[in-house]
């Protein structure tokens, strides 16, 4: 680990344990920081960058969500210094803190985009099938009019999103990539589709019904 400070002992702290020869040190690269001089970022990344690293490879077990994690934290050390208080710990514990909680809010973000795209995909699946089945060929060639009659009812936005998904085999993020549109909008579109053409498909019309 590359000191913050040179390696030469200050006058009077030679005979002070290290913790307490560590606050100071601490303490001048907070002023620093909170001054806005660049160089002091640059000498708490040369210091700590590794550590915040480690922290935040260990959590998310990616290394490039590590590097992301990495430099939010010393983002926020350059842009936030005042919330680091040198009287209650060291920088590198609070660093290290500060990269296990952006790491956790990390895998949690990941976990929550998981669970949303196997509801998407499972919504997906209980569309049924555009071709005809051969056991049920009549009432499946009913479903698909109902589908498509369906589809063409619905925005062209949705249709634009629901045809890239269900259709083409895209997922939402390649549906949003093609349309040029931001992923959250993409996803909205789908889901309001998917909403429609589940509750227009939920009871489809028996051929005794039709006028």
């Amino acid at each position: 680990m590359v000191p913050v400070e040179p390696s030469a002992e200050r006058p009077g702290t030679s005979d002070l344990p290290s913790g307490a020869a560590r606050v100071p040190v601490d303490a001048e690269l907070h002023r620093r920081l909170v001054y806005g001089e660049e160089a002091a970022l640059a000498d708490a990344y040369a210091a700590y960058g590794v550590l915040v690293h480690r922290v935040a490879t260990r959590v998310t077990r990616d290394r490039t969500a590590a590097e992301d994690v990495t430099q939010e934290v010393f983002a926020h050390l350059w842009t936030r210094p005042y919330t680091f208080d040198a009287r209650r710990g060291s920088l590198r514990g609070w660093l290290s803190m500060l990269a296990h909680r952006r790491a956790v809010d990390w895998v949690r973000g990941e976990e929550r985009h998981r669970k949303a795209a196997h509801a998407d995909e499972m919504s997906l699946r209980a569309v049924p099938a555009p071709g005809p089945s051969p056991d049920e060929a009549i009432l499946e060639q009913e479903r698909s009019l109902l589908l498509h009659s369906a589809l063409a009812r619905l925005p062209l936005p949705q249709q634009q999103v629901v045809h890239l998904a269900y259709f083409a085999g895209r997922t939402y993020r390649q549906a949003a990539v093609e349309l040029g549109i931001p992923e959250g909008t993409a996803k909205t579109r789908l889901r309001t589709a998917l909403r429609t053409l589940a509750e227009t498909l939920a009871d489809p019309p028996l051929r005794g019904d039709h006028p």
